[in-house]
């Protein structure tokens, strides 16, 4: 199954969850899309609930399938820490995650785009790859050709706050992944003990 690239409103009212982390999609309409959307009642089986949950970070992040088994089977070889929170770090360690972190994109799916097309250095070195995995004290910043990109300026203008687990220069436009994230800085909303349930019933 490849990334999904639909409407993510649509899907973020489906499963409940903003996927774009800013809550306008079910702010207004808190239910599934459709015509009984408001008046749908059905109860979801322990298997429902597992895949909605693992559908919800899959989505969150903007991971193909492929890719988010390809990281839970990296995840189970830590030998440190919990199964689900080592497979959420590894997902919170993707350089267009960490550029979303940062507040140089409005989104994922912009950060992923920024990235692709070379707007990001890590550590001086341009990398075009999103999931490229960030590691501790790396520095992440824009080229110096893109520092004037309307969209970037946009972005960390209106950016509010950041987890404590990076550092960043507006100025320089510049920020370090200084530590990994603890549990409560991360997705409050997933239980990713679902998710593990659900891929230890699949493997």
């Amino acid at each position: 199954m490849s990334r999904y690239t639909g409407p993510s409103w649509k899907q973020s009212r489906r499963l409940g969850v903003s996927l774009t982390g800013t809550g306008k999609e079910i702010a207004r309409r808190n239910y599934v899309p459709g015509q009984h959307g408001p008046n749908n009642r059905s109860k979801l089986s322990e298997y429902g609930l597992q895949l909605a949950e693992k559908q919800k970070l899959r989505f969150t992040y903007g991971v193909s399938e492929r890719q988010f088994r390809n990281l839970f089977v990296q995840a189970t070889k830590a030998k440190e820490g919990t199964l689900g929170f080592n497979f959420m770090v590894l997902l919170e360690r993707r350089l267009d995650n960490v550029v979303y972190r940062l507040g140089l994109a409005t989104t994922r799916r912009q950060a992923r785009q920024f990235v692709n097309h070379g707007h990001i250095l890590v550590n001086g070195s341009r990398v075009d790859i999103p999931s490229y995995r960030v590691n501790v004290g790396d520095v992440i910043s824009v080229r110096e050709k893109s520092i004037k990109v309307p969209a970037i300026l946009e972005a960390v203008e209106g950016t509010l706050g950041r987890p404590s687990f990076i550092t960043f220069d507006a100025d320089k436009l510049e920020g370090t992944f200084a530590r990994l994230p603890e549990r409560d800085e991360i997705n409050p909303e997933i239980n990713e003990s679902l998710v593990v349930e659900y891929y230890n019933k699949q493997m």
